[in-house]
């Protein structure tokens, strides 16, 4: 079975190479610093680029090990930076990478088999590899943090482009919505209440442990699987009624009332505070939508589009009046695409239900309700759509796509910092590559004089 999210870097690394295994004394290619690159490493990476088809724009044993040494000079500068990652951000990957080896897999004992390596040694490995991830990432991150370009150079950048290599923009669509929450029995609301109260009972007893709740019994199931810790957050990022329940707890042995969000109910505990930044628990229920529920709130709905239709209401002003979605209700109902900050959508980034209806309409059609699972909460939702324009793919414009081509342009300028910044980099680290490595049209000069004596 194939496990295509596993990067070649990541397998490499944990994969134990087989000279190793067999006892043989393993071939250095590169040295970086004082670290060297093995050929091992070299061909773990090439056989799982090979096993992905990914592709290697080159030889591979030159791409490779150049990559292999472009990432050991970042991971330098993140110990000279003293780069801090967190601990409880790297723990959540590994664990959500094992559970997809499991469910890929079918059992713990498989997932050792195919690694040659048990549990506690596979989950060591993937700290390591997804911390050196994040290191890299954050030394680059600060190195083009300022990028922003302006129209200026947009422009400068749209006309320095040969036509024939601009992108091909597929089809996109603007659409406004509303939607609509079913209303929810109070003696559903209550139940799930007396749950999560029965629950902060037993911790707060010593009965049980909050984290094996969360694994049991929350709907959360982004945290559930780490015994519902979120990791450090700041405020910003927290929904403003759990950050202001989150922030006011002081006792991580103590549970907090219960707190009502967009989400659902919780209940959170604290495991640590630093600054601005707090790290939680919690358990998320959400009350069930009954059929009648639905049924009562497509009904509504229904009456909506129809005073839409003959001309009572426009679909701005009930979008604004009994829109329950907080993203685009105070924009007439216009979508927004979180992806690249613009009303513009490629189907595959609208929400599947969304997308179905309007690939069937015409600009100026409404659609008829229908239920639609919340992209952000999972919560059932009724809703109509009304498409505003339809924009066939084309040749990208500086007019009609400028957010893509803005794009382009900080990538492009941010691509050239990371460049020079290596160019640089190379100067203050000693490099030596094995003779039989370095016949290679490398990206970067690596055999500069004086590292290869």
């Amino acid at each position: 079975m194939k496990l295509r999210f596993i990067t070649a870097l990541m397998l490499a690394s944990i994969m134990l190479p087989m000279m190793a295994q067999n006892n043989i004394a393993e071939e250095v290619a590169w040295v970086i610093g004082d670290e060297p690159i093995f050929k091992s490493d070299i061909e773990e990476q090439y056989q799982q680029a090979l096993y992905e088809r990914a592709a290697i724009n080159g030889n591979p044993y030159c791409v490779i090990p150049e990559q292999m040494a472009v990432d050991k000079l970042f991971l330098d500068q993140a110990r000279i930076d003293t780069v801090e990652v967190q601990q409880s951000s790297i723990s959540a990957e590994v664990e959500s990478r094992i559970n997809y080896f499991i469910a890929n897999l079918g059992s713990k004992e498989k997932v050792e088999e195919y690694f040659r390596m048990p549990m506690p040694r596979l989950r060591e490995k993937l700290n390591e590899v997804i911390s050196d991830q994040y290191s890299i990432q954050q030394v680059q991150s600060n190195l083009t943090k300022n990028v922003k370009a302006t129209p200026a150079d947009v422009r400068k950048f749209y006309n320095s482009i040969s036509k024939d290599s601009l992108p091909y923009i597929p089809m996109q669509v603007e659409t406004q919505i509303i939607t609509i929450n079913p209303v929810i029995p109070q003696q559903e609301i209550d139940e799930v209440k007396s749950r999560l109260r029965d629950y902060a009972q037993q911790v707060n007893s010593g009965e049980r442990e909050f984290s094996t709740l969360a694994i049991l019994y929350s709907q959360d199931q982004a945290t559930a699987v780490y015994g519902g810790e979120t990791g450090f957050q700041s405020r910003s990022v927290l929904l403003p009624e759990y950050a202001t329940a989150a922030f006011n707890l002081n006792d991580p042995k103590r549970v907090s009332n219960i707190v009502e969000t967009d989400d659902g109910f919780h209940i959170i505990q604290l495991i640590e505070k630093r600054g601005d930044r707090i790290n939680t628990r919690h358990i998320l229920l959400r009350p069930k939508v009954s059929d009648k529920d639905l049924t009562d709130a497509l009904t509504r709905l229904d009456s909506v589009r129809k005073e839409i239709l003959e001309g009572k209401r426009t679909f701005d002003e009930m979008a604004l009046y009994i829109s329950q979605d907080k993203d685009s209700r105070n924009n007439n109902g216009n979508m927004l695409n979180e992806k690249n900050h613009s009303s513009r959508f490629e189907m595959a980034d609208l929400p599947a239900e969304v997308g179905k209806k309007v690939s069937t309409m015409q600009p100026g059609d409404i659609s008829e309700p229908f239920v639609l699972i919340n992209p952000k909460t999972r919560r059932e939702q009724v809703a109509m759509v009304k498409l505003v324009k339809r924009i066939d793919g084309h040749k990208a414009d500086l007019a009609e796509d400028y957010m893509i081509l803005k794009e382009m342009c900080e990538a492009v300028a941010k691509e050239k910092i990371i460049h020079d910044w290596v160019v640089q980099k190379q100067k203050s680290v000693y490099v030596y590559i094995e003779e039989g490595w370095r016949n290679c049209e490398f990206k970067y000069d690596w055999l500069k004089k004086g590292n290869q004596e």
